[in-house]
């Protein structure tokens, strides 16, 4: 063997090394219009949202892209990226890396539900988002059932240089930072909202009009009801009158719609622990993926004489 035959060799076998050791976490790479679209074969026990945190890539998006199917053990899923195709080989790890300064203190605990608590305000708690604790759990319905564990990310920034103070000993005493408290908006003032733009607003006192501003935030689900016209804005709500006006917005896609609330709902399976009832044309509108879904709802009520 030459000289030259011998320097291709090695930068041949050089080629196949860092191909083997690009992608460690998946087998294999496809073009997909100019990008990286990864091959994962699936781990036992493995959820949409892990496999999105390997790879630095929403689960949702995931999900999206392999139309929802359920996970199974050693079946291949494709991860669509935003890395060009052409571009240097990226190694993804399970593990990130650490910072200097700041380090996200992330870990995976259990939550035990208790009484009245439900996905949201589980999420709420634990600064995650319903679907992604869904995901995590590998949940198929909102339905909790006191005594039941969850699976949750305890996802907090925690700077490595704290404040310290002497107490009154003269002995150090770190000083916790504390989270500004939620302040409830002004129920005096009510927003006149422009079904063209869902961020323009005109603050309206709340005599002038006689009304007062609803604000909620929870689940809702879509149903198909002879009674209710599919085609149709239409809404069910425990307490607004008939007749009334909801504005539900989708915080996943930031779109909105109105829709008449035309009756009132009972808790039953489908409906219980959310907060609105709508048609399958309002759920549409807005772009929900699933049949229960985040919203955040406005609507107003006649003032008390």
């Amino acid at each position: 063997m030459n000289y030259k035959n011998l320097l291709f060799f090695i930068f041949f076998l050089s080629i196949i090394s860092v191909k083997a050791s690009s992608f460690r976490d998946s087998i294999g790479v496809e073009n997909l219009n100019g990008k990286k679209l990864i091959l994962h074969k699936v781990e036992p026990k493995q959820t949409y949202y892990a496999i999105g945190r390997r790879y630095g890539v929403s689960p949702q998006v995931i999900m999206e892209y392999n139309k929802n199917a359920s996970l199974q053990p050693s079946e291949i899923i494709k991860i669509p990226t935003q890395i060009p195709f052409n571009s240097p080989p990226t190694v993804f790890t399970s593990t990130p890396p650490k910072k200097d300064k700041e380090t996200d203190k992330t870990k995976e605990i259990t939550h035990k539900v208790t009484a009245g608590e439900t996905l949201y305000s589980i999420a709420s708690k634990y600064n995650m988002r319903v679907d992604d604790l869904k995901l995590l759990n590998d949940l198929k319905s909102s339905s909790l059932t006191i005594g039941q564990k969850l699976k949750v990310i305890s996802n907090e920034k925690v700077s490595l240089t704290q404040e310290v103070e002497v107490n009154d000993k003269g002995k150090p005493q770190v000083v916790i930072e504390k989270k500004p408290e939620y302040k409830p908006v002004n129920p005096n003032k009510i927003k006149y909202l422009d079904s063209t733009d869902s961020q323009s607003s005109v603050e309206i006192p709340k005599n002038r009009y006689g009304i007062t501003a609803m604000n909620d935030k929870g689940l809702a689900v879509w149903i198909d009801d002879n009674n209710l016209d599919a085609t149709k804005s239409y809404a069910l709500h425990r307490t607004a009158p008939v007749g009334t006006v909801i504005k539900i917005t989708n915080p996943m896609t930031s779109r909105s719609v109105f829709a008449k609330v035309v009756g009132r709902f009972t808790e039953n399976e489908t409906t219980k622990d959310v907060i609105i009832v709508v048609t399958k044309a309002t759920a549409d509108a807005i772009g929900a993926l699933d049949k229960r879904f985040l919203v955040n709802i406005t609507f107003g009520v006649p003032n008390e004489n």
